[in-house]
């Protein structure tokens, strides 16, 4: 029965692509370490956080599609 279930190539393709986006999560990272004491609710890093993920969409994104087809 496993051979009949469908497996999204998706998460696997996101995997692959961290190594490409380092840059963009060790900004993630270090906003996160900066803003972790901040007691006023003012600072995020939703920014960097975006941008990682937009790094791993656009390199999912060509393998992803190619796959569909």
């Amino acid at each position: 029965m496993a051979d009949d279930e469908i497996v999204d190539p998706k998460k696997y393709l996101e995997d692959r692509c961290q190594p490409k986006c380092v840059k963009a999560l060790f900004e993630y990272q270090a906003c996160v370490k900066r803003v972790q004491d901040d007691e006023t609710g003012h600072k995020h890093c939703t920014g960097q956080y975006f941008d990682y993920w937009s790094c791993i969409d656009k390199c999912v994104a060509t393998k992803l599609f190619e796959k569909m087809r």
